[in-house]
């Protein structure tokens, strides 16, 4: 089993008023036995959103190269780009970037969010974000995996364009496809190297204001990778394809019971896990990162 940490999104201002704070965060991930640290896709949220609990965030691939020049082996993630927001080759060459400088470290969780307010101040449209992320995903293969490429999208068109040097990683950087939708689970198994569902119960309030489904336990969980299972058959897929739950909560019991709800998760087909780590300060979220790096991770590796 790995672990992805999420960035500390409510301390934004801190990693703002000094350079070093983000690298701090992201030192201690790394230093704490982290496989991989995260931020989330917020370019121009609503104040009413962040007012009622949302969060700011910064632009994740200017973040995430700066993660990658502080730190030396972490892997860095989108957890995630929400990608109707970009026109995709735009997405390609900064992912490619990313990866590139980073040494092949880059991983690409993609979704289609679910701010209306953002998604009209982008001036894209909601309604469309499934059938333009499918789009979209097919755009960045083409760019990725040819030297020269033609690709007809919406309201633009690819006409025997480079986006060069490839990144380090081939054919390209993972794309981890995010949803617990019947539909994001075919878009993962159609373009993705991994499904990343998120581990939300009926009540969360993020299930009523994205009107996602709802996925809060291992039973949730079973019938999503049951229908994988089922789509990878449909599809003829032959390669592999992970499993990654994000929003992984600790269960009542300390680090023991932590590490045996991660290893019923990996007997059901899960590699990896996103975990969020609390902390009203840098000093603090170091601290508790520190902890759950000797209570968790290097126990979840002996």
């Amino acid at each position: 089993m790995k672990f992805s940490v999420a960035l500390p999104q409510d301390l934004i201002s801190d990693w703002i008023d000094g350079r070093s704070s983000l690298a701090i965060l992201a030192q201690a991930a790394e230093a704490a036995g982290f496989h991989a640290c995260s931020v989330t896709d917020h370019p121009v949220p609503t104040g009413r959103w962040l007012d009622g609990g949302g969060h700011l965030s910064p632009d994740p691939f200017t973040a995430l190269g700066f993660v990658a020049a502080s730190t030396k082996t972490i892997k860095v993630q989108t957890a995630i780009l929400v990608l109707p927001y970009r026109n995709p080759f735009l997405v390609a060459r900064a992912a490619n970037s990313v990866d590139l400088f980073s040494g092949g470290r880059l991983i690409l969780g993609v979704g289609v969010g679910y701010l209306k307010g953002e998604y009209k101040a982008l001036g894209v449209d909601h309604d469309a974000r499934n059938d333009l992320t499918d789009e979209y995903l097919a755009a960045l293969k083409a760019a990725w995996t040819n030297d020269e490429f033609e690709f007809a999208g919406t309201g633009y068109q690819a006409v025997g364009n480079r986006i060069l040097p490839h990144a380090v990683q081939k054919p390209h950087p993972p794309i981890w496809v995010g949803g617990n939708a019947k539909r994001a689970i075919r878009r993962a198994v159609q373009y993705g190297d991994a499904w990343l569902p998120f581990n939300v119960p009926a009540d969360s309030p993020v299930v009523k204001t994205a009107r996602t489904v709802s996925m809060g336990d291992e039973t949730d969980l079973a019938a999503g990778i049951a229908y994988l299972r089922e789509q990878v058959e449909t599809q003829g897929r032959t390669r592999p394809i992970a499993i990654v739950l994000d929003s992984f909560r600790a269960p009542e019991g300390g680090p023991q019971a932590v590490l045996d709800a991660a290893g019923r998760l990996e007997q059901m087909g899960v590699s990896w896990v996103g975990v969020h780590i609390e902390g009203k300060t840098v000093s603090e979220w170091c601290d508790n990162a520190r902890k759950y790096g000797a209570e968790v991770l290097a126990k979840a590796k002996a």
